[in-house]
């Protein structure tokens, strides 16, 4: 499922979750991490991930801090008070969303 088109509409919400659970984080931190959580099966790219923490921050669900490391400006994503509620909303989405498909898939296994 490396790159796959079926995560891509899922991106703002992955990384939301990810800055719920971390609190702040900067972007190279998140690709790492989507990379360890999913052994390696998910590879978020540069030229997806920025555009949407930009478009995230433009939304007013993000924040960003900058910092220096090692002589170098660093910058850090976390949520606005908007963002972590709006966390919560797409989260709900999202399961619904997943819920709906694995009935789809496979409907012997649906209650």
């Amino acid at each position: 499922m490396k790159n796959s088109q079926l995560y891509k509409g899922s991106l703002n919400t992955i990384i939301m979750k990810l800055l719920e659970e971390k609190g702040r984080m900067y972007g190279y931190e998140i690709t790492q991490k989507v990379k360890e959580i999913t052994k390696g099966e998910l590879n978020i790219t540069e030229g997806a991930l920025y555009p949407a923490l930009h478009k995230l921050e433009a939304e007013g669900l993000l924040d960003v801090e900058v910092e220096k490391v090692d002589n170098r400006l660093r910058k850090y994503y976390k949520l606005t008070e908007k963002g972590t509620t709006e966390t919560v909303n797409r989260l709900a989405e999202l399961e619904e969303f997943i819920k709906n498909m694995q009935t789809i898939v496979n409907p012997k296994l649906s209650y």
